[in-house]
């Protein structure tokens, strides 16, 4: 099932056509969007995935977004969604045509969660570690690379999780040229010591995850540590527990890096999903 609507609260067929051929997230990837989880009609973190939408719009020098308009929209999308208890609600914000009149396309859709998301939360996954090809310095320094921003360019992303497939893999991680650990294709890397969680620094150039942090929160509140900052590849094979957080996948175990079987964390990654949960 699919609900599609405007950015001005129009719902649409979803076999509706929206977009220009000529629109510029389709022939740029010039554009920003997020993708969140709802449970029972409520959306988990649309604050800060609004929040990162407004973030990335900056960072590609799109027009300021609208929260109003883009929680009327999302709220237009759950309004109308009668398919399963989850569902994946994509916003999408692109620089519109370029043979417009300079006006923004913006709309929410409303998709099914697939069998292979589900499988994997409750199966695990196997994970390869991929050079990202680039140093964390540059950061800073070459904003017009856009690192940290959710763009809507990412057939690299797309390319890294084909890729880990040819190898028996579902999962990459990405590994910096000075071999800090940056984060997933599509999610956060949360690393567990004791009990103590860890991820990477957004300073770093990834996205600053909002599983991850619903997930710190709720640690924190339960008595855990938890640190931001950067990561080495050795301390993933060395830890206790290593998990990707992303909204739609929520917290997913890793059993598997780069060939070589975890130890079982079953049991640890139980616990971290009721933590999460007790979130919401």
């Amino acid at each position: 099932m699919r609900v599609l609507a405007k950015l001005d609260g129009t719902l649409l067929d979803a076999d509706t056509p929206l977009i220009r051929v000529d629109d510029l997230g389709i022939t740029r990837g010039d554009g920003v969007f997020e993708t969140i989880l709802v449970v029972d009609g409520k959306p988990r973190e649309m604050g800060p995935h609004l929040d990162r939408l407004a973030r990335s719009a900056a960072m590609l020098e799109l027009p300021p977004p609208v929260r109003a308009d883009w929680e009327r929209c999302a709220q237009v999308v759950l309004d109308n969604w009668s398919g399963g208890a989850e569902m994946a609600l994509k916003l999408i914000y692109t620089r519109g045509p370029e043979f417009g009149d300079g006006t923004p396309t913006g709309y929410a859709l409303g998709l099914a969660i697939g069998e292979k998301v589900l499988r994997a939360r409750s199966t695990g996954v196997a994970a390869v570690t991929l050079d990202r090809g680039y140093d964390p310095e540059i950061v800073a320094r070459a904003p017009w690379l856009l690192l940290g921003a959710k763009s809507l360019s990412y057939a690299v992303n797309m390319a890294a999780l084909r890729h880990a497939e040819t190898v028996g893999a579902e999962e990459v991680v990405f590994v910096a040229a000075d071999g800090s650990v940056l984060e997933g294709p599509t999610s956060t890397v949360v690393v567990v010591t004791g009990r103590t969680l860890l991820t990477t620094p957004p300073s770093s150039g990834i996205l600053p995850g909002t599983t991850q942090g619903a997930l710190f929160r709720a640690a924190e509140r339960a008595g855990w540590a938890t640190k931001v900052e950067p990561l080495t590849v050795s301390q993933l094979q060395e830890a206790d527990g290593l998990f990707m957080a992303s909204s739609v996948r929520k917290i997913t175990r890793v059993h598997t890096l780069d060939g070589v079987a975890l130890p079982d964390t079953t049991a640890l990654h139980q616990e971290l999903i009721a933590l999460y949960e007790s979130e919401y």
